[in-house]
């Protein structure tokens, strides 16, 4: 593997259980506390991840999308054995209510096993872009119908700038040793272009790229940050050894451009560089999700070892991996 450490990505997995039930909550801005409050109270007549005892160990999670990184997941206890779980808790996200409307929230329900492995049970999405805050029947509980997993938008309609990469394989980074040397990769991030202004005039952009599967630090690097430009210039060149032949149809060089700003940073946009083969390492991934142009100046640069391959590649919206620490 390319650094060692192979984790699920998602941690948990999506398919192998019906989707049915429904469940119960109620959202509410709290202009005082500048908070979102997700009151989630219960579910009913979800799938049985145990079928024998016709039970499971359900627990609700919910993120902010697109950014799911930034705010983090908050979960619920873990409720067990039971298929009408009561949770009565309050969730909550500090957050501006104007980036409020940039958001989706999504709320999805998983069974959490003795090993800790987690089985999707279904998922509701809330597109805030369009709720009223100030309409009293929206902070009413109401019950949703629990949804199969939506896969992710391919293309989103904005637009989102562009990077300026090339990309190299070199098989043999030492060559005339006698042992057998593993391959590198190297990426350099020329620039990108008319990146999106999320707040104002102010962009102070930079560039984290990860090789998945692997989301350990060791795996992650970055780009200094370029102020005051939509149009950054980067020239950064990033070099990651431990490439076989054979990691090459298995990894995805995933690269993201975020916004800094203060004490925190924003997604703008990103790419994921490989065969996307929805495939990696015989594990069904959402990750290996890249597009016609992403896989070309991948194959382009795995059948011409030693040469930079350039290309200049639209930026878009990824559900960003977890981060293993």
């Amino acid at each position: 593997m390319v650094s060692g450490s192979v984790m699920s990505v998602y941690s948990g997995d999506f398919g192998n259980l019906e989707v049915k039930g429904n469940i119960q909550f109620a959202i509410d801005y709290v202009d005082s506390l500048k908070e979102l409050h997700v009151f989630v109270a219960q579910c009913k007549d979800l799938a049985a991840a145990d079928i024998k005892k016709q039970r499971s160990d359900p627990y609700v999670k919910t993120y902010l999308l697109p950014d799911k990184g930034k705010m983090g997941k908050k979960k619920t206890l873990v409720a067990k054995k039971t298929l009408n779980p009561v949770y009565n808790e309050i969730l909550r996200y500090k957050i501006d209510r104007q980036i409020l409307k940039t958001q989706k929230l999504n709320l999805s329900v998983w069974h959490r096993d003795t090993f800790k492995r987690n089985s999707f049970l279904g998922e509701v999405e809330l597109d805030l872009e369009t709720w009223d805050w100030d309409n009293k029947q929206n902070k009413q509980l109401k019950w949703y119908p629990l949804k199969r997993k939506t896969a992710p938008v391919a293309f989103e309609a904005e637009n989102r700038g562009e990077m300026k990469l090339a990309l190299q394989y070199v098989p043999e980074p030492m060559p005339g040793k006698k042992l057998p040397t593993t391959g590198e990769v190297h990426i350099w991030v020329k620039e990108c272009l008319d990146l999106p202004l999320l707040r104002g005039s102010h962009l102070n952009s930079f560039v984290k790229c990860t090789i998945l599967p692997d989301t350990s630090r060791k795996s992650r690097q970055k780009t200094r940050a370029v102020g005051k430009t939509t149009n950054p210039v980067f020239n950064h060149t990033m070099v990651y050894d431990g490439f076989r032949p054979e990691d090459l149809t298995e990894a995805c060089v995933e690269l993201t451009v975020w916004d800094h700003y203060k004490l925190s940073n924003q997604f703008l946009g990103g790419l994921r560089i490989g065969f996307g083969t929805g495939k990696s390492y015989g594990t069904e991934v959402d990750w290996m999700d890249s597009t016609s142009e992403e896989v070309a100046l991948w194959e382009k640069m795995v059948n011409s070892p030693n040469t930079w391959i350039e290309a200049t590649l639209p930026l878009r919206m990824l559900l960003i991996a977890k981060i293993s620490k």
